[in-house]
């Protein structure tokens, strides 16, 4: 019975790739992450994770810590009161030119899923150029959502200062300030987007939930979610990067497979927003941002930069590697394993 017991044990380990091996392993139990916006669709793969227990069967103690928006939980990695983040990809090509590298390790989402809406209530605006002299609500300022607008505008002969910039968050928040008529556009993601759309409040200008969408407003693919840190952290805890990305590695294959019902489930009832139905029929709009299994590719890189460059004077004068933005050496090793 004990040797049984023994190989039933080892078959669990090995069917799953993570738990007892990496629970021993692990230069680094305790880690605290940080994200803005957790309930938002773009970090569903997160709420995922933390849900199904995969970090616990990594070993790992993880505090996940939500901020109203991107550009402040990268915030909290540069000041050192996080480990690690669930962010845009962005962040890696800002943070390179700013002199402080930080590098992707899991890509989560290969569409960013935002959307750019005028709130029907402010009046005509259909077109970028109709934005001038508005009020745009976008996650949080230097987050991701801010980050599509300025690219649009610089595409259209405009630039930043020619709108208002308004954190609104990712949730309740977001659809409170469209419906209070707080703003004129907005810049958001799902389920505040199919929110908005179910109840009339918007009429959409630009949609990168999907591959066609993604393309007609980058012009080529666009890696969105990332779980990123610094090269500091990863040279130090090797083993630990090595068990996280195993985490999402095999959560971004468990999305590809689950259906509505299943990830539905999973999640807490405030992430529904009252209406479940409709939350499932956001995801559906979603499903098609995430990566199958975690892997960068150099074209999203490259893409990504040429954006940014587009607005960010700071990227467009310095000198970016984009080898030291990703690395799909933990994914690819986590792949091997996890079938």
């Amino acid at each position: 019975m004990r040797l049984k017991s023994v190989i039933a044990a080892a078959t669990v380990v090995l069917a799953f790739g993570i738990g007892a091996a990496h629970a021993q392993q692990v230069e680094k139990k305790d880690l605290k992450l940080a994200v803005g916006g957790k309930p938002l669709l773009y970090y569903l793969p997160l709420t995922i994770a933390e849900r199904l227990g995969y970090f616990k069967e990594a070993g790992l103690n993880v505090e996940i810590s939500d901020f109203g928006g991107g550009a402040k939980s990268l915030q909290a990695l540069v000041g050192g009161s996080a480990d690690i983040v669930t962010g845009a990809f962005d962040h890696t090509v800002q943070m390179q030119a700013k002199g402080q590298p930080i590098t992707a390790v899991t890509l989560l989402g290969r569409y960013p899923g935002i959307v750019l809406a005028s709130v029907k209530k402010a009046g005509e605006i259909k077109s970028i150029k109709d934005l001038k002299g508005k009020k745009i609500g976008v996650t949080a300022p230097g987050s991701s959502t801010n980050f599509m607008v300025n690219y649009l505008l610089s595409q259209n002969g405009m630039k930043a200062e020619d709108v208002s910039f308004i954190g609104v968050g990712g949730g309740p928040s977001a659809v409170a300030a469209v419906k209070r008529g707080e703003i004129d556009a907005i810049a958001n993601l799902d389920p505040v987007i199919s929110q908005l759309q179910a109840d009339g409040d918007i009429a959409i200008i630009e949609d990168t939930r999907t591959e066609k969408g993604t393309l007609d407003t980058y012009g080529g693919p666009y890696p969105a979610a990332v779980l990123y840190t610094t090269p500091a952290f990863i040279k130090e805890n090797p083993k630990t990067t090595q068990a996280l990305v195993d985490v999402f590695v095999k959560t971004m294959k468990w999305i590809d497979q689950a259906k509505t019902e299943d990830v539905l489930k999973v999640l807490p009832e405030e992430y529904f927003l009252g209406n479940k139905t409709l939350y499932g029929q956001a995801y559906e709009h979603s499903k098609p941002t995430y990566s199958p299994d975690g892997r960068f590719t150099r074209e999203g890189a490259e893409a990504a930069y040429k954006v940014l460059k587009a607005f960010d004077p700071a990227v467009a004068s310095a000198s970016i590697d984009l080898d030291k933005t990703y690395t799909n050496a933990f994914v690819e090793d986590a792949l091997k394993r996890l079938k």
